[in-house]
């Protein structure tokens, strides 16, 4: 007799987490999708103007980050931007290599002529947070071992301007990009500058329910049940929402007043379940002094970019999708 296995908890078909601490990321939803979660492999060609390459950055960790190139001209010796980027999932599925994030940084790298660097974060529960924070900071500390030539990867070595890193997030990843500029803002980063900050959709929430929670309707991309169980699996054991991790605006968190952090660009969407908290943050940094744009995409909801079927099929969407790399592109253009 087959004994199966004990299931704890199960995700929006994205996610099961076993008795036994296994875990099932196998995508469960309508098949239709599948291939947005889909891993794409590194092609060092060029296709369609944009080349990509895997790197192990650290071999003891295994932390890897993925490369993408925009193809540059023979003659072109200028030097591109950087821009680190953390994917979404909430803290507990993607990848930095599905079609979805391929699909979207293959545009923004050759729309922003920056190279993308995306890293592989671990996931909870496996790893609750601080981990992704953590990765994101070797990644970044990677990157500065580069400028100061202790490392090398040609790619980056000769075409990138290290005095020009940006952070970037989806989702989650947004959260990841507000922590580690707070912690770069207190080190000397020698011979690499940090000049800005993009965070999209970022998940910042509260452990009370916000009006945007309660009367936004759920979206593909993002669910109550996603928001409370994800959550709930990646914050340290015994915390809440209100973690400064997820709620920095909050009275957890260290004061932003207090902080030294580089020009941000927030994106939030109108339908946004989460759109409240996102606002709220956005509303205390301004009061804090900080310099921070605002761009507000109507009538699309969480991460409506990173869904391919929307963006062909829907106007609204695919409007807001270029809208949305354009204003990307001209924050990494002007820092």
């Amino acid at each position: 007799m087959i004994s199966q296995k004990k299931l704890l908890h199960e995700v929006s078909g994205w996610l099961k987490v076993f008795e036994d601490g296994s875990t099932d990321r196998t995508w469960t939803g309508p098949p239709e999708v599948q291939f947005m979660v889909e891993p794409v492999q590194p092609h060092e060609e060029f296709i369609n103007g944009v080349a990509t390459r895997d790197v192990v950055v650290d071999k003891d960790s295994g932390l890897q980050l993925r490369i993408y190139l925009p193809e540059i001209k023979p003659r072109d010796e200028i030097k591109l931007p950087i821009i680190l980027h953390f994917h979404g999932g909430g803290f507990c599925i993607s990848r930095a290599d599905w079609y979805m994030y391929y699909h979207m940084y293959t545009n923004l790298a050759r729309s922003a002529k920056a190279i993308f660097v995306s890293v592989y974060l671990r996931l909870a529960p496996e790893h609750r947070l601080p981990a992704a924070i953590d990765d994101g900071w070797s990644a970044l500390l990677w990157l500065q071992s580069l400028a100061q030539g202790d490392s090398h990867e040609p790619w980056l070595v000769d075409h990138a301007d290290f005095n020009r890193v940006i952070l970037l997030g989806d989702s989650t990843g947004g959260n990841i990009v507000h922590e580690l500029a707070a912690r770069a803002g207190k080190v000397d980063l020698n011979h690499m500058r940090l000049t800005g900050g993009i965070l999209i959709h970022p998940g910042f929430v509260r452990s009370t329910r916000s009006r945007s929670e309660l009367e936004q309707p759920e979206s593909p991309m993002l669910t109550l049940d996603m928001v409370d169980k994800f959550l709930s699996l990646a914050l340290p054991v015994g915390s809440t929402k209100d973690h400064p991790i997820t709620c920095p605006m909050g009275s957890g968190a260290p004061d932003l007043d207090t902080l030294k952090l580089p020009p941000f660009l927030l994106c939030v969407a109108e339908m946004d379940m989460i759109v409240d908290t996102e606002i709220e943050y956005y509303e205390a940094m301004k009061k804090a002094e900080k310099d921070v744009e605002l761009l507000i995409s109507p009538g699309v909801a969480h991460s409506f970019y990173l869904n391919k079927i929307a963006v062909e099929r829907d106007p609204q969407t695919a409007s807001q999708t270029e809208i949305l790399i354009s204003r990307i592109t001209e924050f990494i253009n002007k820092h």
